[in-house]
């Protein structure tokens, strides 16, 4: 039996000190803020979007960064495994659009709740306002950890670090682990806020259109004229860009591209219909509407708050009767709905950023067991690591599978 510091009571945290309990470990979770879970609280808008109900191997499709390194920990704890787990705790749960696991409840306090009497019950000893400052390590082992409040060393033969990364720093989330990696000899990887919402060139656009929800469009990131992100989708205009969750799973993508150059964005509005096929519509309704002015006459095929955006982009005159308009000026309005064009110049910040991309190299980190391969008895498991995913339970998956593995390796 070793005795196991866990630093860091979040997702990969609590499932890593229930994994070792189980394997028969003295384990100590180590929780600065005063209460567990406190991002997990707030994931999936309060919900906790707890893994993706796909097929196993499709996991590794939804990984943006080192999906390979995680081959053991996804099969040593699946989603499915995860599941039963969390309703086996006391937390039933239920599959919607897109293959997204959820509490019954709506509740990320319910699947807090299950993991915390799961703590409870396998014996782990939860230091909740502990504060780790640092790593003890002697001989390339670790012998014990700093406490913040008190002046000796805790001695333990193993720690986990499950510190998250740089998102949502008020939850806690600051960037210790990386410090910890550091001084224990660790490479850190560039670090960007991830799934993060985008800030475009044309602010008057998008204050225009601030709010509006778009759903079943496909959008298209450009740098030049290569494509280098597509996806079908929902999204969202704010004050300040484009967010939603095919841009939020875009931003992990093009983040390091986004930082060198500007990118353009391509809204197809009108997705289900070719350009002849909306040409025919746009005849048809003008047909039933000839004497009305055009900035009248695409409110059965836009959002009200879209209209004059794309009455503009048309080059029209919005006092321009229908009867008047010409094919030319038709195909006009067709490019404005299928070629929607932004300017993606930057990201916003790791404040509103669900993840954070960089991290622990997993190079340095044994994928069998998330154990450090430059000091004995220290493990990494959870967004601390330099590792990924869109949006849909697939990063919680990560921390779930990682913090299980390290869990179950230490001897």
């Amino acid at each position: 039996m070793s005795r196991v510091a866990v630093i860091g009571g979040g997702a990969a945290g609590m499932m890593a000190a229930i994994a070792s309990a189980e394997a028969g470990h003295e384990v100590s979770l180590y929780e600065k803020n005063e209460k567990l879970g406190k991002k997990l609280f707030i994931t999936g808008k309060g919900r906790c979007n707890v893994t993706n109900a796909c097929a196993t191997e499709e996991l590794f499709d939804h990984v943006v960064t080192n999906p390979k390194f995680l081959y053991s920990s996804f099969y040593g704890l699946t989603n499915y495994d995860v599941m039963d787990k969390v309703e086996q705790w006391g937390c039933p749960l239920k599959t919607e659009r897109g293959e997204r696991v959820f509490p019954v409840s709506d509740k990320s306090s319910d699947v807090i709740r299950a993991f915390s009497s799961r703590l409870r019950e396998v014996g782990v000893d939860v230091h909740l306002y502990s504060e780790v400052e640092g790593i003890e390590i002697k001989d390339g082992r670790v012998s014990g950890i700093r406490l913040k409040k008190e002046k000796k060393a805790v001695p333990v033969d193993a720690v986990i670090v499950a510190t998250g990364g740089m998102s949502y720093p008020t939850t806690g989330s600051t960037g210790d682990g990386y410090e910890f990696a550091k001084k224990a000899g660790h490479k850190v990887t560039e670090l960007s806020p991830a799934l993060v919402p985008f800030v475009v060139k044309e602010q008057q656009t998008v204050k225009q259109l601030q709010g509006l929800s778009l759903k079943n469009v496909n959008v298209s990131i450009q740098k030049g004229e290569k494509s280098i992100y597509e996806e079908f989708g929902e999204m969202l205009f704010t004050h300040f860009g484009v967010s939603g969750p095919v841009l939020l799973s875009a931003s992990s993508y093009v983040a390091k591209t986004l930082k060198k150059m500007p990118l353009t964005l391509s809204i197809d509005l009108k997705p289900a219909l070719s350009r002849e096929q909306l040409d025919a519509r746009i005849l048809r309704d003008f047909d039933e509407i000839k004497n009305k002015q055009f900035k009248n006459a695409l409110i059965h095929l836009l959002p009200s708050k879209l209209v004059p955006v794309i009455v503009e982009r048309s080059g029209i005159s919005p006092e321009k009767q229908v009867n008047e308009i010409t094919r030319v000026e038709r195909e006009q309005i067709v490019e404005a709905m299928k070629n929607f064009r932004l300017t993606l110049t930057g990201l916003r910040d790791f404040k509103e950023a669900i993840i954070t991309q960089g991290g622990v190299s997993v190079k340095e980190i044994n994928p069998s067991t998330m154990e450090s391969k430059l000091v004995g008895g220290l493990y990494f498991v959870g967004e601390v690591l330099d590792l990924d995913a869109v949006t849909g339970g697939f990063n919680l998956q990560i921390a779930w599978s990682t913090g299980h593995l390290a869990g179950i390796s230490i001897e």
